[in-house]
């Protein structure tokens, strides 16, 4: 599978994807830092990358579709500490072999993962 990683996230993020045998780019690494949300979520379809970002907007299936996208993981945490948001993201890693992200939005809490998909809007 393949991902964006946006740049509100820890770079370790991709190292704990690239691990478990996924393609993974950060947002920065070509020269997207900074750049306006609509814009990275294009990149992402030209390229067909899940996108991984604790920006709340993409949340917006209104202003997202998922079934316009590739797909979208938003980590959504009550506290936004390096060592916090890898132990919540690692927990979510094995459900992508087992659900599907293509298409869906998947919101990772501390204690669950809700996917929404192409029955949204």
């Amino acid at each position: 599978m393949k991902f964006k990683i946006d740049e509100n996230l820890p770079v370790e993020i991709k190292k704990l994807l690239q691990s478990a045998q996924h393609d993974a780019v950060m947002v920065t690494e070509q020269g997207l830092g900074g750049e306006q949300d609509l814009r990275i979520a294009e990149v992402c379809l030209k390229e067909k990358r899940v996108l991984i970002t604790l920006d709340l907007d993409f949340a917006d299936i209104r202003a997202y579709p998922p079934k316009q996208f590739p797909g979208f993981m938003v980590v959504r945490v009550q506290r936004q500490d390096k060592h916090h948001i890898l132990n919540v993201f690692s927990q979510a890693i094995p459900l992508i072999e087992k659900e599907s992200i293509e298409n869906h939005l998947w919101i990772i809490e501390e204690t669950r993962v809700r996917i929404l998909g192409n029955e949204e809007t």
